[in-house]
C-alpha cells in the first residue's frame, strides 16, 4: 500500500486559518491530496489479505451526512457535523468540540477494486471496506518434494 506523507503542521492548521481570517487573508483550499477543513476526523488504513480497511472516527455526524466516493484510485470522505449547543451562563459562550464540514481524500493502490466498496458507521466509527482485485491476491503455491 503507498504510504502518503501527512504534514506535521497538519494540527495547527485551524490555529493558521484564525489569524488568517483575522487578518483577512484569503488562502486556497482546493489542494485537497490529504487533508482540508476547520477540522478533520481521524483515520486508520489498514491492508488486509483481501481488501482495505479504512476507519475514520466521525462523532457526532449523522450517517446520512457523510459522502464516499472513489474515483481514479482516490477514496473522498466528505461530510458535516452540525452545531454543537452552546451552554451561555454569566455573559461567556463555552463551545470545545469542533464542528463544520470535512473532506479527506486518499490514494489507494491499483490493486483497490472500485466495485467492491461497503461504508457502514456504528458507534461514530465510519469502516469502510474497498475489496482487492482478484489478481491482486496472494496465490499460495505448494512445494512439492522431490525423491
Amino acid at each position: 500500500m503507498k504510504l502518503v506523507p501527512r504534514d506535521p503542521f497538519f494540527n495547527y492548521l485551524p490555529h493558521f486559518k484564525d489569524i488568517n481570517r483575522f487578518f483577512n487573508v484569503e488562502l486556497d483550499d482546493e489542494d485537497s491530496t490529504v487533508a482540508t477543513s476547520s477540522w478533520s476526523p481521524a483515520v486508520d488504513i489498514a491492508e488486509h489479505s483481501d481488501h482495505f480497511l479504512i476507519e475514520a472516527d466521525v462523532p457526532g455526524v449523522d450517517p446520512k451526512d457523510i459522502e464516499v466516493s472513489m474515483e481514479n484510485g482516490v477514496i473522498s470522505l466528505k461530510g458535516e457535523r452540525d452545531n454543537e449547543i452552546k451552554e451561555e451562563k454569566e455573559g461567556y459562550t463555552r463551545v470545545e468540540r469542533s464542528h463544520g464540514s470535512f473532506y479527506r481524500r486518499f490514494s489507494l493502490p491499483e490493486t483497490a477494486d472500485s466495485e467492491n466498496i461497503s461504508a457502514k458507521s456504528s458507534k461514530g466509527v465510519l469502516k469502510i471496506t474497498v475489496g482487492k482485485k482478484e489478481t491482486a491476491k496472494p496465490k499460495k503455491i505448494t512445494v512439492s518434494v522431490q525423491q
